[in-house]
């Protein structure tokens, strides 16, 4: 896998094969990109800073909350 970021524009890319991409599919800020096999490529975050800071912050408040029990 390869990781790669923008700053200029703000997309993590997330490379997943060496496959060609044949086609991809769009859900809001999340661009996944396949193989002409169905199997995921390329996988692009826009708005990524906003996108996986809204993640951390959640996971901070449900780790924050977790009671943890022996």
């Amino acid at each position: 896998m390869n990781i790669k970021y923008s700053k200029d524009e703000d997309i993590l890319l997330l490379e997943i094969s060496d496959g060609k991409i044949d086609y991809a599919e769009e859900d809001g800020p999340i661009i996944i990109h396949y193989s002409e096999g169905h199997k995921p490529v390329l996988i692009e975050i826009l708005e990524a800073s906003k996108i996986l800071t809204s993640a951390l912050e959640s996971k901070a408040k449900i780790n924050k909350n977790t009671v943890l029990t022996k």
